[in-house]
């Protein structure tokens, strides 16, 4: 095994990596303190910001997708220090992003108690849902641009930025939510509107101070409105015959989540509660495998736009040992997280022990993701094989784990604690395939022209 032995190289990594990290767990820990202050307002009122936050979900996938395309193209350009195609990439992505945006924002503004209600079938829950809806779609033109253009900065190493940016939003999130779900400091009681306008407020600042960053401090790419007004038809069809596939991907993913979120939804409002505790612990663990997976993106691409196929495997070796022990970390994190955690809901006994057993679970769940997922999204997708990943996760979630989950739900009406097991399984069989490619396989390639 190829092991790299260089200061140097682990240094780019956790440099590049724990920003990355950091913005991921701020970024979640504004859905955990919105749930922590909702949970303690209702249970029916965190029901119902959870099934909405479905959508959210689902559109941060769509836009990760088109990002990730982005960072994969551009990350070679930048290993070959080539700056004018990087904001070509980033101009035909923006434009993409902001039909996507455009779409979803009427859809939740012509239907919105059909879209809440494809997660809950609770009228108590579906009112609150369609209250705190009607608000936060405001934020949804706001996290396109930024998402966007904090991809674009990714794929030159810059990344610092966006840890900034995410601290803002907690802040802003954290103190709006805490005088307006409450009422506090004689404003009113507001409960899941008070939650929108904090989501907003955080959003629109955060576009605000990034946009100033661009104008002012960036220097390797010195973006101006005028870049994103040209749009590149050779340079189109290299994104798109890139990132279609994980545009796809990222998509079916979020649907994915969201259809767990609906099959637990559909069984009690108590596995719904517990689901997303647990989820949202388990993601916020998660960003340590997704600040991981961003860092080999850049990695990856940029060696392979250096030129030097050695250095690529040697980085994929040595990225496959530290993505293990990363795993085992995360997972005894999560597990010696459980207790102090839980205690913080006001949670009925059954959501309790719901929520502590769907932990256990994700547990298990975190070793293999750990590896998995950066190795496949990370390493192999980097390397620029997205039809691979794609053609993975369609088998895999769609042939398999959902289709499972269903008859097990619905079919068999397993417990909740059964169906958790059945939607998490792939975690852990995803990674022989991708052990065998990325040690095997052919999965690097040249995108640069």
């Amino acid at each position: 095994m190829q092991m790299i032995k260089e200061k140097n190289f682990y240094r780019m990594f956790f440099g590049l990596c724990m920003p990355i990290v950091l913005q991921n767990v701020i970024a979640l820990s504004v859905n955990l303190a919105d749930n922590l202050m909702l949970g303690r307002y209702g249970e029916a009122s965190l029901s119902g910001v959870t099934a909405v936050n479905q959508i959210q979900f689902i559109y941060q996938n769509l836009l990760m997708g088109i990002g990730d395309g982005l960072v994969i193209l551009s990350s070679q350009y930048w290993g070959k220090r080539q700056t004018e195609p990087i904001k070509k990439a980033l101009s035909v992505a923006m434009r993409t992003a902001l039909v996507c945006m455009a779409i979803l924002f009427l859809v939740t503004w012509l239907f919105p108690e059909r879209v809440v209600g494809l997660f809950t079938t609770d009228p108590e829950i579906l009112a609150e849902g369609v209250r705190y809806l009607e608000v936060v779609k405001f934020t949804y033109p706001f996290f396109c641009v930024t998402t966007i253009l904090l991809a674009g900065l990714r794929s030159t190493e810059v990344v610092n930025i966006a840890f900034y940016l995410s601290l803002s939003t907690l802040c802003i999130n954290c103190g709006i939510n805490w005088v307006l779900i409450y009422g506090r400091l004689g404003l009113p009681r507001l409960g899941v509107v008070g939650a929108a306008i904090g989501t907003l407020t955080a959003r629109i600042v955060e576009t605000v101070l990034l946009l100033l960053f661009l104008w002012k401090r960036e220097r390797n790419l010195r973006l101006r409105l005028r870049d994103f007004f040209h749009l590149d038809g050779r340079m189109a069809g290299d994104y798109f015959r890139l990132s279609a596939p994980i545009i796809l991907l990222q998509s079916l993913w979020g649907v994915n989540t969201a259809m767990q979120t609906a099959i637990l939804g559909h069984l009690s409002s108590s596995a719904i509660a517990a689901n997303s505790m647990a989820s949202n612990l388990f993601l916020i663990v998660k960003t340590v495998a997704v600040g991981a997976a961003s860092t080999a993106n850049v990695m990856i691409g940029k060696a392979i736009g250096e030129g030097s196929e050695k250095k690529v495997r040697a980085y994929a070796q040595t990225f496959q040992v530290m993505f293990v022990l990363m795993g085992i970390g995360c997972s005894l994190l999560l597990f010696g997280l459980t207790e102090p955690i839980l205690s913080l809901y006001s949670f009925s006994d059954e959501s309790r022990r719901l929520a502590r057993a769907f932990l256990r679970i994700l547990c298990v769940a975190m070793l293999g993701m750990s590896y998995q997922m950066p190795v496949n999204s990370g390493i192999i997708k980097g390397g620029g094989d997205t039809k691979y990943i794609m053609k993975l996760d369609l088998i895999s979630i769609w042939g398999i784990v959902i289709p499972v989950s269903l008859i097990m739900a619905f079919v068999v009406q397993a417990s909740p604690i059964v169906v958790v097991c059945c939607l998490n399984m792939d975690q852990l069989f995803k990674c022989v395939p991708a052990f065998i490619k990325v040690n095997y396989g052919n999965w690097i390639k040249k995108l640069t022209r």
